[in-house]
């Protein structure tokens, strides 16, 4: 990384201060410039300059004339614009004093540039607010920003909005979020970005499914593979918002902030209460989603790379996972876990994961939650019990998995009986409306917190747990604390994150997955603690196609639980191929969610030939580049991971629904060297599960490269004219290697 600063003058005498960061390697550099001690404005994002020195004169270039009918000055936005600098879109810094909201100028007062980035500090002396401002370019080519503000008064400050935000180039004029619900996360959606603000906020204490984990905006008619785009994201697990705004006197600005309530954070007049500081926002520009989206899998790696040197742990494969949550659902018992575990192992399967039911009274999901100790109806002590179980997972060369809900309980539970007041609610006397029977645990009570800590910790040693399923089922709604009176989602999520730093450090090598309800908390925060994410609770392969794909945007693969289900599937009934199921699991963290004791021997044979395939190929997908294809026919997709070294790469054709062209037409492979040849050929597991053109194909002839012969083709004329994939039924996928010959 380069870190240069510039110093000059404006055409009107002003004093000019640019500092310049770039990662040439990741072609990736940003620049801000701070004129007349004014907060910073961003003057650059995006590749990097020949003559970044220029830079000094992007204050003269680009900031606006004064027009009629408005202020003195136009709005050109810093990176927290107020009313002090002519700012008129929505309020981005509100803080209270005595619950009258202050209206704030700061006036830079230091500027401090490391190895990192900058710090910038400003401060408002006459109404006592101090801010420090923290910029970083990764080396991933990201750009991250967060802000802390400081109480300097004699009175406590209550915090309101703090939301930073990024400009982006005028021509940048159209939105893409995704929106889903339940069964449906990340679906993708696109509007134009007009004149005024678009918002998406996430209010009930965690991202949840309908969050955008990316705002993005870019070229009309951006894709994977084409197209300028800037995405940001928070950073953050509790609530936030992301939004894209421009006024009639500006260009766009796209960013976002933690959603604080109304009393939550207040800073005291003294002492170490005094500061609050953001989230981080950060931003990712690129030529495509594609590239976008690599940035994100390069800083999460690399997150996880410098936890494990911490924590003396050597990374691993991506163990193959089953869990038992659509095998028995509540229906727990030693002899069929144990017969269930047999099958896993014969299959290939290393991790053994048993799913909600295991404690209290939790026989369905209306009682229980909270008792966190093992039930002694269905796991006595003894030769039946969860222990031997544990460790015939164990012997059987397995790692073995627990579920937990740490933040909930039922109000049917002993846990609620004994300690109404560790759980949130809006008032003495009422609770929260319910989701799934649940209340949420107040973790910023300490007794509850030590409660639910030792509980983990003590089962983690007893068993022998080396991996943690997390769930997180009930919406954080009307999220009280009763010890403070206070709303407490804020804290509540801080000592989540405490919870997983607490029990990883004590158990080194111990995983834990972030699910919640699926897909409803997935964000570069929880992201950087979990060692991966369950996407979906639907692992129907059709709806899984997108919902995979879009979560890739912020996921790298490894991270993404992908599982071979039943079919018909248990929560949409649709019927696939197994060879569909397989191929739509195989580039993320593979997993069986499947009960193969009611399977016959031929599906658990070729289950097993996909486990051994997925093997070979695992260190690609934890390393790799992940590629889209941008298909014009809206009945396929395109997916696939190029090697790190690019030497090789897997690529899946997935025929949704019936096409407009019959066969389907020709399709790119994104992603592999343009003067390099490639061996294109059906990964073997295609053709030693079956021939497709007999079992999931629908063409009356040979095609001419599905062989295990393959062709030779030019990486450029692959990106440029593509190759005719299989002809196949709908709701099917087939699987195919390139290798660099």
């Amino acid at each position: 990384m380069a870190i240069m600063d510039f110093h000059g003058s404006s055409s009107r005498g002003e004093d000019i201060h640019v500092v310049y960061v770039e990662q040439r390697d990741a072609r990736s550099a940003f620049a801000f410039a701070i004129v007349d001690r004014e907060l910073p404005r961003i003057v650059h994002w995006g590749r990097p300059l020949s003559d970044p020195r220029t830079l000094v004169a992007a204050v003269d270039a680009l900031r606006p004339q004064r027009v009629s009918g408005a202020l003195d000055e136009t709005a050109w936005p810093s990176i927290l614009p107020t009313q002090a600098e002519a700012w008129t879109g929505a309020p981005r810094f509100v803080v209270r004093a005595g619950g009258v909201e202050l209206f704030c100028r700061f006036t830079v007062t230091d500027v401090r540039i490391d190895d990192g980035g900058a710090t910038v500090s400003a401060e408002d002396a006459e109404q006592g607010v101090r801010i420090l401002w923290r910029c970083e370019l990764r080396e991933s080519g990201l750009v991250r920003q967060r802000m802390s503000v400081v109480n300097m008064r004699a009175e406590e400050l209550e915090i309101g909005t703090v939301e930073l935000a990024f400009p982006v180039p005028a021509d940048m004029t159209e939105i893409l979020t995704t929106t889903g619900h339940h069964l449906r996360e990340r679906s993708p959606q696109r509007q134009p970005f007009t004149i005024g603000r678009f918002q998406k906020a996430s209010l009930v204490g965690r991202p949840d499914f309908d969050s955008s984990l990316l705002l993005n905006v870019g070229r009309p008619g951006f894709g994977f593979t084409h197209g300028d785009v800037y995405s940001v994201h928070v950073a953050w697990s509790g609530n936030s918002l992301m939004a894209a705004e421009r006024l009639p006197y500006t260009s766009g600005l796209i960013g976002g902030a933690e959603a604080l309530s109304g009393g939550e954070v207040t800073l005291c007049a003294d002492g170490d209460d005094n500061r609050y500081t953001t989230p981080w926002l950060y931003g990712s520009y690129g030529e495509g989603f594609n590239e976008v989206a690599s940035r994100f899998h390069n800083e999460l790696r690399a997150t996880h790379a410098q936890w494990r040197a911490e924590l003396g742990v050597a990374e691993k494969p991506r163990p193959v996972i089953l869990n038992t949550w659509e095998a028995v659902y509540f229906q727990h018992d030693f002899d069929t876990l144990k017969a269930l575990a047999d099958k896993a192992a014969a299959s290939g399967v290393e991790r053994f994961v048993v799913d909600d039911g295991w404690f209290g009274a939790r026989r369905d999901d209306t009682a229980g939650l909270g008792d966190w100790h093992i039930a002694q109806d269905v796991w006595p002590d003894g030769d039946h019990s969860l222990k031997a179980l544990a460790d015939y997972v164990h012997a059987k060369g397995m790692e073995f998995g627990l579920w937990f809900e740490p933040e909930m309980v039922n109000p049917d539970s002993d846990m609620y009986r004994e300690h109404p007041d560790w759980v949130l609610r809006p008032t003495a006397h009422r609770l929260p409306m319910q989701g799934r029977n649940q209340q949420v645990v107040d973790l910023t009570n300490p007794q509850a917190y030590g409660y639910v800590y030792g509980c983990m910790d003590a089962l983690v040693s007893e068993l022998g747990i080396d991996y943690i399923k997390w769930d997180h089922n009930k919406y954080v709604t009307e999220a009280v604390s009763p010890r403070t009176g206070r709303p407490a989602v804020h804290g509540q999520t801080l000592a989540v994150y405490r919870i997983f730093r607490d029990l990883k450090t004590a158990h080194p090598g111990l995983e834990i997955e972030s699910c919640s309800s699926g897909g409803g908390r997935v964000d570069l925060a929880i992201l950087s603690l979990a060692d991966r994410i369950w996407a979906s609770d639907c692992v129907d392969p059709v709806e899984r196609a997108d919902i995979q794909r879009y979560t890739s945007l912020l996921v790298p693969p490894e991270m993404i639980g992908e599982h071979v289900g039943a079919s018909p599937a248990h929560s949409t009934h649709r019927a696939t191929s197994q060879q569909m199921r397989m191929a739509m699991a195989f580039f993320g963290h593979l997993g069986i969610e499947w009960n193969l004791l009611k399977e016959p021997q031929s599906a658990l044979d070729e289950l097993g030939v996909w486990v051994d395939a997925y093997k070979r190929h695992r260190a690609d997908f934890a390393h790799g580049t992940v590629v889209h294809g941008d298909a014009a026919d809206p009945a396929v997709r395109v997916d696939g991971v190029v090697s790190a070294s690019g030497e090789r790469a897997v690529y899946r054709f997935t025929q949704l629904t019936t096409s407009q062209t019959y066969p389907a037409a020709p399709v790119r492979l994104p992603g592999l060297a343009p003067d390099a040849d490639y061996l294109i050929q059906p990964l073997a597991c295609n053709l030693a599960s079956g021939e497709p053109f007999t079992q999931i194909g629908n063409g009356q002839s040979e095609l001419g490269w599905w062989n295990s012969q393959g062709v030779v083709m030019n990486g450029g004329a692959l990106d440029a004219f593509g190759l005719r994939p299989p002809c196949i039924h709908p709701a099917n996928a087939v699987l195919f290697s390139a290798t660099r010959v």
